[in-house]
């Protein structure tokens, strides 16, 4: 029995003590909140007080910033803009589009847009035409293949823009189903009749305008004098000069060289005095200092002698 007289006792101080301790955790738990709640509070306002006097003085020097600005800005000269030209308008795709003129000269009729009308796409792709090796050299140039020729490419390019169609057509066969090269074969197949007049008039218009171009360059070369001279005939002229004026003084050589020749063999008419005076006025005439002066000299001496 007092076994179990303690154990109740110190059962029932044990939940005293529990009890006890329950409130002092409990009073002092609230007594931490309201101490933490008001330290948060303070901190809160102490913090909302330094954010107002932040911002105040941020405003406050933003003012000082834009009032300096503002007097730097009024200090400076503002040049005078000119006016901006205006900008001319765009051109319309209507303007680009190519003239009925033309189209009509590249056989683009309303025939033949009429014939393209009634076409399906599976007509190009069942079309019963093998394909050929391609060409890798072979430039493509505006989306159109230039192994055509001059007005094949230029009906392409425009048919490509007039009929909505054949860009369609090439657009979802090229090159999915089929080469650029197949795809055009078979069009210009397709539309042979319908193109054809207007390919052979254009090739004859430019043969045409070619023979045209020809007859009037032989013309003018005809009518142009031919005032220039080969080298060669000028290098046979330059000789003939020189033969010319050897033989001039080959003939005076005679004539001196002749008369005196003659004289030494004739006989003696006692005219020697007007003969070499003859001489005399030859040789100031002309000036020659030659072999055939000193020739001379001993001929006159012995004429002299001889008349003494």
């Amino acid at each position: 029995m007092d076994l179990w007289e303690r154990a109740r006792s110190f059962a029932g101080e044990a939940a005293k003590r529990s009890q006890e301790l329950s409130l002092e955790a409990a009073k002092r738990s609230s007594v931490l909140v309201s101490e933490t709640a008001k330290k948060s509070k303070e901190i809160f306002s102490e913090t909302a007080t330094k954010s107002r006097e932040i911002a105040a003085e941020a405003t406050k020097q933003a003012d000082l910033l834009a009032g300096q600005i503002m007097h730097l800005a009024s200090d400076i000269p503002v040049p005078s803009i000119p006016p901006i030209p205006a900008i001319p308008p765009l051109p319309s795709a209507a303007e680009s589009e190519p003239d009925a003129a033309e189209l009509e000269r590249y056989g683009i009729t309303e025939d033949l847009r009429e014939f393209v009308n009634g076409m399906i796409i599976s007509t190009f792709r069942d079309f019963p035409l093998q394909d050929e090796p391609e060409m890798s050299d072979v430039p493509t140039v505006s989306n159109v293949r230039q192994d055509l020729n001059e007005w094949q490419a230029r009906h392409a390019t425009l048919v490509l823009s007039a009929v909505k169609e054949i860009s369609k057509f090439r657009y979802e066969l090229c090159p999915r189903y089929m080469k650029e090269r197949k795809f055009w074969r078979i069009y210009f197949l397709l539309v042979n009749n319908y193109v054809t007049p207007y390919e052979t008039k254009y090739f004859e218009e430019l043969k045409v305008k070619a023979e045209e171009e020809n007859f009037v360059s032989e013309k003018e070369l005809s009518q142009t004098p031919q005032a220039t001279t080969s080298p060669e005939q000028k290098d046979t002229k330059v000789p003939n000069k020189t033969s010319t004026s050897s033989s001039r003084e080959q003939d005076l050589d005679v004539f001196l060289l002749g008369d005196l020749g003659s004289d030494d063999e004739g006989p003696d008419d006692g005219d020697d005095d007007g003969l070499d005076d003859d001489f005399d006025k030859i040789d100031g005439a002309t000036g020659l200092e030659s072999d055939e002066d000193d020739e001379k000299k001993p001929v006159a001496g012995k004429a002299e002698s001889g008349k003494e």
